[in-house]
């Protein structure tokens, strides 16, 4: 693979590095960054880089309104108001994991989302930014979603093997920034927790996309962590397609600067590994499909972004939310690795604060939570490896034979 740098026509780096954000910064900056990105890349989801420009006569540099003024009936099926600092089911599920971090207290695996994360979809009446109403969170959902309940509330089926039949996309993924932050610079550890956690949703690359992404934003979290050193650990964790479309990507954006010279290239690098095809709203017929050679698309490019955005949430994000097709997921997700990366401060406020009075959220108080469940589980975390440490000294103590 290309040695991932930084470009050669970058600034040089300044001498002094600003101290780390703290763990409880990280996981705002990522929340809030996930958050802002999604409303940033909802109204333009589903177009091409070219349709875009057309639409807003120039690249999108920052909130707009919805694609069609009467998004109530241009899309029938997706009645849904994107635009105007609205997030979409991106932060919605995000959220929702978060609450079942905070009634679990500990890690997650696949039962916790049928005995906690479906219910929570199902019961709850929440307000719907794009809805503009209170509703269940499962009347919002995308299909991929709507398996969730379908296999874990009403097929009773095993929750580690609920994923397998559910279309291949972004749908895990999406909302795993939760699981990389509250295993927060311990990238394996959120691997391992995602792909268990994302088995009853997701099968194949799919499941693989959700593992790595909870990776990369552990990964984010370490001190001195760089988007570099990002993508590294991903490379070093993924498997198959997965793995060869983010080295694919990011050989193509170690190359770049600027995101709009970079996008017709990130196109063709990740391409071999896309099933969806060229037309977004007309998948292929093997779209979305199990196999070990083939990737989501939203991953690798987000990655590829990070690296070209050089940690800055301006260029990272709009980059990712110009390249068009899932571009709300893709700036979700390089959203969330920028400002676990740089803290708040990373994440434009202007923007901040239009998306959570427009969504009607407190973009704050999932953070709180998921910080003090972090905290609580590195704990917990803590007493099991001395227990384990202790039993296992016993184990090999001389006088043990």
């Amino acid at each position: 693979m290309t040695t991932l740098s930084t470009p050669p026509e970058a600034p040089p780096a300044p001498s002094a590095s600003p101290p780390a954000p703290p763990l409880a910064d990280r996981v705002t900056g990522a929340l809030i960054g996930a958050a802002v990105g999604d409303a940033l890349g909802g109204p333009v989801e589903g177009y091409s880089p070219e349709q875009i420009v057309e639409r807003h006569g120039g690249r999108v540099t920052g909130i707009v309104g919805p694609w069609n003024e009467d998004w109530r009936t241009a899309r029938p099926l997706a009645p849904y108001h994107k635009g105007d600092g609205h997030t979409t089911d991106d932060t919605l599920m995000t959220h929702a994991l978060i609450r079942v971090y905070a009634s679990v207290r500990d890690h997650l695996d696949a039962y916790a989302m049928a005995s906690h994360l479906v219910p929570d979809l199902i019961s709850a009446p929440r307000w719907i930014p794009e809805l503009e109403t209170e509703a269940l969170p499962l009347q919002r959902l995308f299909l991929a979603e709507k398996w969730l309940v379908t296999r874990l509330h009403y097929g009773h089926v095993d929750p580690r093997e609920a994923g397998a039949g559910n279309i291949v996309n972004c749908g895990a993924a999406m909302y795993m920034a939760p699981v990389g932050l509250v295993n927060a610079a311990h990238p394996a550890a959120a691997y391992a927790e995602a792909i268990d956690l994302a088995g009853a949703h997701q099968s194949s690359y799919g499941r693989e996309a959700a593992g790595v992404f909870a990776a990369a934003v552990a990964a984010a979290c370490v001190p001195g962590a760089t988007p570099v050193s990002v993508v590294e650990t991903c490379l070093a964790l993924a498997k198959d397609g997965t793995r060869a479309a983010i080295e694919a990507v990011c050989e193509v954006a170690a190359r770049h600067r600027r995101p709009e010279s970079a996008l017709r290239g990130l196109r063709e690098a990740v391409t071999p590994f896309d099933t969806v095809g060229p037309h977004y709203r007309s998948p292929s017929l093997g779209a979305r499909r199990p196999s070990r050679l083939h990737s989501i698309e939203e991953l690798p490019i987000a990655l590829g972004m990070l690296l070209i955005g050089s940690g800055d949430y301006r260029r990272t994000v709009l980059g990712s939310v110009n390249y068009g097709r899932d571009c709300d997921s893709i700036a979700t997700m390089s959203g969330a690795l920028v400002g676990a990366l740089g803290g708040e401060q990373a994440v434009p406020g202007e923007w901040a604060r239009r998306v959570a009075e427009a969504s009607r959220l407190d973009l704050h108080a999932p953070a709180r939570v998921l910080t003090e469940v972090a905290y609580e589980i590195f704990a917990r975390d803590t007493e099991r490896r001395r227990a384990h440490e202790a039993a296992f000294a016993r184990l090999t103590a001389p006088d043990a034979r």
